[in-house]
């Protein structure tokens, strides 16, 4: 005797439900999750549109230019602390390390005499041995980086200000140091060479990121520690490296702020800690590590300064520049959150 089974109340088979159509939360946060300098560069667009519409000096190319310049120094930053935060570490002391670097340069030359360009190396050494010494800490000590680089960030702040001994050093055009602050003009839009430096320096840590073994070490090391180690990952030569990377980057961001202020100056940068983290932050690199990239910074660097600066032009309260600011970073946050919820 044959036994009629109704189709209607068999149970569905389990790759039915793997299988399931995803939802559009599901759809765009896989696209975000793909793309993390997606969300800032629409933010970016639709900021420079907005400012544009409010007043239409916003486009102009001066005005262009001078928002280039002042991300330079910033946006190089924002590298070195990418980086770092991509293995789910923080550096709290990078813009105190690069006014340290930036006055070394700056005093070697106008009160030693030594030559510009081993000035230059002189400071690039010690923002890279500053930042090692960060990372021996976080991987020898086994200190958290949040605390490390709050210890260090008032040990070089400290040293920076014993060293200037409350005084500003200026230097003349002509001197190596000097060359970032050199104009370069392509057509219409004039840029400093610092603004050239910074965008290198995205492209050859985004090249090393993107295509090369470390960079998907360093992807692995902050996306689950114990499972690059597990690999065969040399976790703590991994996370070393990352720091002195970010000396590197503090190197050319020092270059960048002798020729943007004409020298050395102990209470440059006061604010370019909080500020490289808000740019990476709001250009899509996660605070837990393992996501983002270095082109998302440059774009977060761009928004906060784009923010600012369309403000002003529409006569905005500063105070309110800086709030809108500090919603922009708990903004980003809380979006990072959702993909990593959703992603779960």
């Amino acid at each position: 005797m044959t036994t009629h089974v109704d189709s209607e109340a068999t149970p569905a088979p389990a790759e039915d439900f793997l299988n399931r159509p995803a939802t559009p939360a599901q759809r765009i946060q896989s696209v975000l999750h793909r793309q993390p300098a997606l969300s800032p560069a629409i933010v970016l667009v639709l900021a420079a549109i907005v400012f544009s519409l409010i007043n239409d000096r916003f486009y102009a190319l001066q005005n262009l230019s001078l928002v280039a310049q002042q991300v330079a120094v910033i946006g190089s930053l924002a590298v070195g602390q990418t980086v770092i935060i991509l293995t789910a570490g923080i550096d709290l002391s990078i813009g105190a390390v690069m006014v340290l670097a930036s006055l070394l340069m700056s005093k070697l030359v106008a009160d030693n005499g030594v030559p510009g360009v081993l000035a230059l190396l002189a400071g690039a050494a010690v923002a890279i041995a500053a930042q090692a010494v960060n990372g021996l800490l976080v991987t020898k000590i086994k200190l958290p980086p949040f605390i490390v680089t709050l210890g260090t960030l008032s040990i070089f702040t400290a040293i920076t200000l014993i060293y200037a001994k409350g005084q500003t050093v200026s230097l003349q055009p002509g001197n190596i140091l000097m060359w970032s602050a050199d104009t370069v003009s392509i057509g219409q839009l004039n840029l400093t060479t610092g603004v050239l430096l910074m965008i290198a320096l995205y492209a050859v840590i985004g090249y090393a990121l993107r295509y090369t073994a470390w960079g998907r070490h360093l992807y692995a090391v902050g996306d689950d520690i114990e499972a690059a180690r597990l690999a065969g990952i040399s976790v703590n030569r991994v996370l070393l490296s990352a720091y002195v990377v970010g000396g590197f980057a503090i190197a050319v961001g020092a270059w960048i702020l002798v020729g943007r202020v004409g020298g050395g100056d102990p209470n440059s940068g006061l604010n370019a800690n909080l500020q490289s983290i808000t740019a990476v932050v709001i250009g899509g690199t996660s605070l837990f590590g393992g996501r983002g990239v270095v082109l998302g910074s440059l774009i977060g660097a761009l928004i906060v300064q784009v923010f600012v600066n369309g403000l002003a032009l529409a006569g905005i309260d500063p105070n309110y520049q800086v709030l809108t600011v500090g919603v922009l970073v708990i903004a980003a946050v809380s979006v990072d959150q959702w993909i990593r919820s959703v992603k779960a």
